[in-house]
């Protein structure tokens, strides 16, 4: 490829919209163009990288015996409606009606199609287990599209689902993907790490998340050095620190606290730590309102409450709704009289004599004992792990790490089987719901998740597998003949071997440097002013190393050795 054919406008400044830097490079470099809010068309360099990534899934889906297939993205209403998550999706499904008034989603994800499909075809356990999968664009109405390609409401995914007569076989498939996934993972050059998660609205009851490992990710990771446990934040259950009071119970009694509803506020306040107040949080769910308590110094995890209830359409209460139920404005909010079902963290066990909120504005109460002031119907785990909490398997102090999801499995079980119809006969003759897995890679997701790990203040550094070229040729002065001849002449006895570009325009080296780095090619070869004497440079992008190399009309062999041993230091 000539650069000056090439269709990669890149950008002098940086745009507004972009946040994390992969945003900002993916737009600077000329590799994505915004549409509208969450929806980017992919340019000339960004395809050639979204089909490198699709490649190396592809190989290692294919080389653990699944099976490529393509499926629609418009899925009709009913099949969502059968499962459930018609509605408890929420607004996140992309629906629409066709002129006939029937409705369909635009594909979030595929268990309901997948599962629908096989249901008239799978007929017997000597077809199981199965697995396919596609590769193709979804669309999710995020309700705050941002980070470029990382949270987008249109992206590509490649999914995988298996098919099986029982758990063991599910079992068997789900550590060959996981295995898979990290191949995949590690051909890319990818510092991440496999964690247990939550399995959210895809449900089942067992999933893994891999997440590239950067400061800049969404996700918090909490892992231990000394028994290698991690999980997603949403899923770990660190064992938190227990404040065990002694001496005897005290009379409960009224404090006036005005305008303080901050923990932060009413500790400093009474002098006391933030352990001591206990928050009282109103939610609501399909079953009503009720209450959650937690200590002053946690935060609720609402995909641990969501989880522990199997009700996705948990939320907080609305400012008017929690004046209605406790009598008293947002932050005064506490346990005592609520008519509304009452759970705690377990964390609040142990304290005596603890402050809650007055139900009163202005008010709270302190020497708050349970069960004497009021009565909890079910003590639960739904605190936010902190960076320090036990590790739940070893009992070691857990750290934090933040990352980016780039790929989930999930054991979904029968979840879609059983009210899609999906069984088969074993061979007694007998007719089972057939047991399924999911697994999931955010495609385009990736190709900011790898730049994220792959940048300096100059460009992109792609990792050599997914570089949308290898080796770019730049022509210091391209209207010096000499130099313009031995450019050409590199570029056609390279062609065949790499992916290459000659940069071939009319223009000042700098800007020529600066777009080559900025692009993100790993190699670059510089035909320059030396190259009268037969001296020209390869320089790799990643570790900023330059080496010469001597070259002649008749002879390139040192130029083929030097270049194949930067390339083998590169993918070391």
């Amino acid at each position: 490829m000539k650069m000056s054919k090439l269709y990669a406008p890149t950008l002098k400044e940086t745009p507004a919209e972009a946040e994390l830097m992969s945003h900002k490079y993916l737009l600077k470099a000329g590799y994505i163009r915004k549409v509208s809010s969450g929806v980017y068309s992919y340019l000339p360099l960004a395809l050639r990288v979204l089909k490198k990534i699709e490649k190396i899934c592809t190989e290692e889906m294919d080389a653990i015996g699944s099976q490529q297939m393509l499926m629609s993205i418009l899925q009709p209403a009913e099949l969502w409606q059968k499962t459930g998550r018609w509605e408890d999706y929420g607004a996140e499904m992309m629906k629409l009606e066709d002129r006939k008034g029937r409705f369909f989603a635009m594909s979030p994800t595929h268990e309901e199609l997948v599962t629908f499909l096989l249901s008239g075809e799978v007929k017997s356990y000597k077809q199981l287990p199965l697995l396919l999968y596609h590769i193709s664009t979804k669309y999710r109405d995020e309700i705050r599209p941002r980070f470029g390609v990382m949270r987008s409401r249109e992206f590509i995914m490649k999914d995988l689902y298996s098919f099986h007569t029982d758990f063991d076989s599910l079992n068997e498939s789900y550590w060959k993907v996981y295995e898979a996934y990290s191949k995949i993972f590690k051909r890319m050059q990818l510092n991440f790490r496999a964690v247990e998660a939550d399995p959210g609205q895809m449900g089942g009851s067992y999933s893994h998340e891999f997440v590239v490992l950067v400061d800049s990710g969404e996700n918090d990771i909490a892992y231990c050095e000394k028994c290698g446990y991690a999980s997603n934040t949403e899923a770990a259950s660190g064992k938190a620190k227990i404040f065990e009071d002694s001496g005897e119970i005290l009379e409960k009694k009224e404090i006036n606290t005005p305008n303080m509803k901050t923990i932060d506020q009413v500790s400093k306040f009474l002098k006391i730590k933030p352990y001591k107040l206990v928050k009282t949080m109103i939610y609501k769910g399909k079953n009503g309102f009720f209450a959650v308590l937690i200590r002053g110094d946690r935060d609720i995890n609402e995909v641990k409450l969501i989880s522990r209830f199997k009700d996705p359409s948990i939320q907080m209460a609305s400012e008017e709704d929690v004046e209605r139920i406790t009598n008293a404005p947002v932050g005064f909010a506490g346990p005592i009289g609520l008519d509304i079902p009452i759970y705690a963290d377990e964390t609040i066990k142990g304290i005596k004599n603890f402050v809650v909120g007055g139900n009163k504005k202005d008010t709270h109460i302190v020497n708050v004992n349970h069960p004497r002031d009021f009565k909890v119907k079910e003590f639960i785990d739904v605190k936010m792990v902190k960076e320090g909490d036990a590790c739940p398997k070893c009992g070691s102090p857990l750290k934090i790490i933040k990352g980016i999801e780039v790929g989930h499995i999930f054991q979904l079980g029968t979840k879609y089987s059983a009210p899609l119809g999906l069984t088969y006969l074993d061979s007694d003759g007998n007719s089972h719901p057939v047991v399924m897995g999911s697994y999931g890679i955010g495609i385009s997701r990736l190709l900011g998740a790898i730049i994220e790990q792959y940048h300096d203040e100059n460009g992109i550094i792609w990792p050599y597998s997914v570089a949308p070229y290898q080796v770019i040729i730049t022509v210091v002065n391209y209207k010096d003949e000499f130099q313009r001849e031995i450019g050409n002449l590199i570029y056609e006895n390279l062609k065949d071997k790499y992916e290459i570009i000659l940069d071939d325009r009319d223009m000042r080296p700098g800007p020529k440097f600066a777009d080559a780095d900025l692009i993100g090619i790993p190699i670059r070869i510089t035909v320059g002013r030396k190259a009268k004497n037969g001296i020209i440079e390869i320089k790799a992008r990643k570790t900023g190393k330059v080496i010469e190399t001597n070259i002649s009309d008749a002879n390139l062999q040192d130029l083929f050795e030097k270049l194949e041993s930067v390339v083998r230091e590169i993918n070391a």
